[in-house]
């Protein structure tokens, strides 16, 4: 039984990590007042880019470089549709997740000369997986520095509240919200790398599996914090991780019933949080 335990807490932070990075990122993209729907692109774009550079220059670290500017590029993209060209956040985010997942999916033909999947690449193996564990949960501790305690952070949140606000004392907001987007683009590419050069070395059609809105219900469920974020992360990346444990171990449970436990997961926290938070006042208004 203990050994179960284990092997679940184990487990759970390894399913938990690229949501915790994506969610972080939504955290910064929303605080400054632009709805990133776009979390579940940025992560497909961040796991491709990360795949191709580790399997042409064979470096691993170079490949996790790769897929975070990969994933920056991407925000910076959003960034430009939501604040210079004023673009609904909402539909400029869903164009981003179908040309992401459709460009990787045409990439692997063009790339492999194979659909579905790329070719096993080298990857960082257990010490380097647990070092981006680690780094995603101290990365939530330094946002939430930045984001409450620096002049920065506070000029950030409050581009999310009233940008006209801080146009008024002199500063540029649209600007506060580029960076901010651009940012949120670099984390969620950062987990989409730990997917496919830390947990699985492959990158395959799908394989972000919707860890993007997952990541998105986090922001929400944790009331635009990082700790909040962080937290709700780590509770999906539980079932997500039960569904793996319980396989085998549950006969009377079908196993799509299982797969489906962090969706349902995700769904039943946002329901059970629906008027009781409040987002940012200007998020996902345009200025």
């Amino acid at each position: 039984m203990n050994t179960l335990v284990v092997t679940l807490v184990l487990l759970t932070l390894v399913k938990s990590t690229p949501i915790v990075y994506a969610a972080l990122g939504g955290v910064i993209s929303e605080r400054s007042g632009v709805i990133n729907i776009g979390l579940e692109g940025m992560m497909a774009a961040g796991a491709f880019g990360a795949v191709i550079a580790s399997y042409f220059v064979h470096v691993p670290l170079f490949g996790l470089f790769c897929g975070i500017v990969a994933g920056a590029v991407v925000g910076y993209v959003l960034a430009l549709a939501a604040t210079k060209f004023k673009v609904d956040q909402i539909v400029a985010g869903t164009g981003i997740n179908l040309i992401c997942s459709g460009g990787a999916a045409y990439g692997l033909v063009l790339l492999f000369n194979q659909p579905g999947a790329s070719k096993q690449v080298n990857g960082f193996g257990n010490t380097g997986e647990w070092v981006l564990v680690a780094l995603a949960f101290l990365l939530a501790v330094a946002i939430h520095v930045v984001l409450y305690y620096t002049p920065w952070g506070l000029r950030v949140r409050a581009t999310g509240e009233n940008p006209l606000a801080v146009k008024s004392a002199g500063l540029n907001p649209l600007r506060f919200r580029l960076l901010a987007v651009t940012l949120s683009g670099a984390l969620a590419g950062l987990g989409g790398a730990f997917l496919s050069i830390a947990e699985l070395n492959i990158y395959s059609d799908g394989m972000t599996a919707g860890r993007g809105f997952i990541a998105l219900a986090a922001v929400i469920f944790g009331r635009w914090t990082p700790f909040g974020a962080m937290g709700a992360a780590v509770v999906f990346g539980l079932f997500e991780s039960l569904q793996d444990v319980l396989q085998g171990r549950v006969s009377w449970l079908p196993p799509d019933a299982l797969s489906a436990l962090p969706y349902v997961a995700a769904l039943v926290a946002l329901a059970g949080i629906t008027g009781r938070v409040r987002a940012p006042a200007s998020d996902g208004v345009p200025y």
